[in-house]
């Protein structure tokens, strides 16, 4: 049986729950939509102590100081799933793609709705960031979190994210 640290922790957008291996993070979900864990496979055990690293990280993050994760993340899912989440962390802070483009990115044009239902199942929230994934026309569409919840998360790096203008315009 495998033993996963878990810690409840609240943030900007709502309590958050997290749980790790030894290997890394596992689970970054928010409360109201967290999936069930194996109970014939898996024990939870409360700790924030083995936790603090991922939750220093996501307060920096909430603070506006921090745009990339430095965290160890241990994925699981199907093969396709994997593909998509690692996708997703190649997104670059503030910025957005669309499904489509995803389906591009990973060698699978025509599979847009395959990646949108594995962004569905992205069990590591905000980290791997499913937020930054948005309708071909730009609307924001689907969110485990919901609209709203990923509506911040954009404005948040949005705000972080300053203009660099070239030389001489403006001036």
């Amino acid at each position: 049986m495998e033993t996963l640290f878990y810690f409840r922790t609240p943030s900007p957008v709502g309590a958050l729950f997290l749980a790790a291996s030894t290997k890394g993070l596992v689970r970054l979900e928010f409360e109201a939509r967290v999936q069930n864990l194996n109970p014939k496979t898996t024990q939870l055990q409360e700790s924030r102590k083995i936790l603090a690293p991922y939750l220093d990280q996501l307060k920096e993050y909430f603070a506006g100081h921090r745009r990339e994760f430095s965290i160890p993340l241990d994925l699981r899912g199907t093969d396709f799933q994997l593909q998509c989440w690692r996708a997703l962390l190649h997104i670059p802070y503030g910025e957005t793609r669309s499904y489509r483009d995803l389906a591009r990115a990973i060698g699978h044009p025509n599979a847009f709705r395959a990646v949108g239902m594995s962004n569905n199942r992205n069990p590591i929230a905000i980290v791997v960031p499913c937020h930054r994934v948005i309708a071909a026309d730009g609307s924001l569409c689907g969110y485990g979190g919901g609209l709203d919840i990923k509506r911040k998360l954009l404005d948040l790096e949005q705000a972080s994210v300053r203009p660099c203008l070239p030389l001489g315009i403006g001036a």
